[in-house]
Parts: structure tokens; C-alpha cells; sequence
């Protein structure tokens, strides 16, 4: 943590904030959780965003150890319904999502130190709805970049199409149409069936040991 940050954080009564940045293809969003506008950086934030309103609000922040990468769950509200149709359409599935908190000075307004790192991932699933308030939201799910190592590539294939679409021009498969050897990308092979013995081969066995114990 940022040494201004932490002597701030250990006064009395800090003024604290917290900042969301979406990097969108194309725009960025940032914004504050408050009616405030603060400098971080060479970065403005301010509590509305002109084009994509406001923060409706941000889950809880647990840190934990599981088999699960960590999530974290921001509500926007958005002034419109062009705005909404914006945020949740699927080319903003992985735009980078930062959540901070930091400290500002109250009688001056700018920020103390440098803000502490939260949450750093990206957008998973946007979602639409309506608040209690019958206001226009729209939900997105941010994920760590761990949640790639979640993801089981079922769609790799043993294809000429498929090896060209990762390395154009490797002519590694063009002319090969069979195989003599199964092979089972992104997902689990078949359990092989068991052979047992034939009565004989067992008999035998069992006569060869005895012959031998004599």
C-alpha cells in the first residue's frame, strides 16, 4: 500500500472513496462512488459518466482460498436505454475492470498518495434489470484473469481448419485424412473396457503354480 494512503487511512476519520475504471473498446469509463469529482493520476473520475451514469453499486470483496477464481459482481445505471443496450452487448465481454479505494484530503480535495488495487479482471456477464426503484441497471460480473485457467478447450480439433486458424500457413495437417490414433482434445477419453481371462489361460495358470510348488 501507498505510504501517504496508509498514514491517512490511520487517522481518525479519513475521507475515503472508492473508483471503478472500465476500459471499453473505445471509451473508458471511470467513475467514483459519490457526487465528487478527483483527480488520480492523469485520470479524471467523477461520480456520472455523461454517457453511462453512475455506479449502482459493487459487491462485497473477499479474500479466500478455494478452487474458484475470485469474482466480483458492479451494478451500473445508465441513463437510457441506448447506453444500456452499449454496456451489454457481447463485444464488452473482457474489456479490464479496475476497482480502488483511496483517501482524499477534505479541506483540499486531492487524492493522498495512490489509490489501493481492489479488484483487477474483466467483464464476464453483462445482465439487464430493474432496480426496486423501477431504474434501468445493468449487472456485470467481473472475473480475475485466473478464471482462463478454468476454461476447458473443447473447441480445439484435430483438423486441418482448426491447426491453420492458430498458426496460418502450418501445413502440418493439409493432406492428413485418418489416424490410427484416437486423440481427445478438451475433453476426457472413454474409460477402456477390461478383458478378463479366459477360463483356459486361468486353469493353466493355476496348474503351472501347483507343478511348480511340488
Amino acid at each position: 500500500m501507498d505510504a501517504s494512503l496508509k498514514n491517512a487511512l490511520a487517522q481518525p476519520a479519513p475521507l475515503l472513496f472508492g473508483a471503478l475504471k472500465i476500459e471499453l473498446p473505445g471509451y473508458t469509463i471511470r467513475l467514483l462512488d459519490g457526487s465528487a469529482v478527483l483527480q488520480i493520476g492523469t485520470e479524471t473520475y467523477a461520480g456520472l459518466d455523461e454517457r453511462f451514469g453512475t455506479i449502482g453499486g459493487i459487491s462485497d470483496l473477499n479474500e479466500e482460498i478455494s478452487d474458484n477464481a475470485p469474482e466480483v459482481t458492479v451494478t451500473l445505471m445508465p441513463p437510457d436505454i441506448s447506453a444500456a443496450a452499449v454496456l451489454s452487448h457481447p463485444s464488452m465481454q473482457g474489456a479490464v475492470a479496475t476497482v480502488m479505494v483511496g483517501a482524499a484530503d477534505p479541506m483540499t480535495g486531492a487524492v493522498i498518495g495512490a489509490p489501493e488495487i481492489l479488484f483487477l479482471g474483466e467483464i464476464d456477464v453483462p445482465t439487464i434489470g430493474v432496480d426496486e426503484a423501477g431504474a434501468r441497471t445493468v449487472e456485470f460480473t467481473l472475473v480475475s484473469v485466473f478464471e482462463r485457467l478454468f476454461e476447458v478447450e473443447e473447441g480445439q480439433r484435430a483438423s486441418n481448419g482448426w491447426h491453420q486458424s492458430i498458426w496460418p500457413g502450418e501445413l502440418g495437417f493439409d493432406f492428413m485424412t485418418g489416424t490410427d490414433v484416437n486423440l481427445y482434445w478438451g475433453v476426457k477419453p472413454p474409460k477402456g473396457a477390461s478383458t478378463a481371462k479366459s477360463p483356459g489361460a486361468a486353469a493353466s495358470a493355476a496348474l503351472a503354480a501347483w507343478s511348480q510348488s511340488k
